[in-house]
């Protein structure tokens, strides 16, 4: 099972702001879901009941969009799984942004969500590019290391551990045990401390 990422194009949305946790994202009270399904729905839900429909996420010229743009340190906060979850179960297959929290940014990457990182200039560029013509097609490029909306293209930065990953398609840990399910027991058919469990035969 090979899952590369190499490219990400389609609309952008701006979030603007610095610091943006992840109880924002989704709060605490959504973490008693069983499953992520409908995750989606509560995305920054407290936030977007204070704006009344100005939240970038309630805008109907963002609807659809599926890369994400913004600022500081976002994802900080819990650690909690459900919070790029909901980011995803929105639309949002990409970030770019000035820095990301660390369990933030290690949650999208096993769930095959590049987030790449630019200097405050050029991320408030693409904000503003993408405020001025929602419509646009903004491709955030893992092989160039590059992000492009229109005319305008500036470089943008991720781990090369990380983008590596992404170009192979080896970031999905679970698909790649999956994929070698015969490799695993035979592996684990050898190992004397598992075998006691009948582990290979299950």
């Amino acid at each position: 099972m090979v899952s590369e990422v190499k490219t990400v194009s389609g609309r952008g949305i701006p979030l603007v702001g610095n610091d943006i946790d992840t109880d924002r994202i989704i709060p605490a009270r959504y973490l008693k879901a069983v499953t992520f399904d409908g995750l989606g729905e509560g995305a920054f839900i407290d936030d977007r009941t204070a704006l009344k429909g100005e939240h970038p996420f309630d805008q109907p010229q963002y609807q659809g969009a599926n890369i994400l743009i913004v600022n500081r340190n976002f994802g900080c906060g819990s650690s909690r799984e459900h919070a790029p979850q909901a980011i995803a179960k929105w639309g949002i297959q990409a970030l770019i942004g000035e820095s990301f929290a660390e369990i933030f940014f290690g949650n999208c990457v096993a769930m095959g969500i590049p987030c790449v990182t630019a200097d405050a200039v050029t991320v408030k560029q693409l904000q503003d590019l993408v405020a001025t013509n929602p419509q646009a097609t903004v491709t955030v490029n893992l092989e160039t290391l590059q992000v492009q909306i229109g005319d305008y293209t500036s470089t943008v930065a991720i781990g090369e551990g990380t983008r590596s990953t992404f170009i192979s398609g080896t970031w999905d840990a679970c698909g790649q045990l999956v994929a070698n399910a015969d490799q695993v027991r035979a592996t684990a058919a050898k190992l004397p401390y598992v075998g006691w469990g009948n582990l290979a035969a299950s």
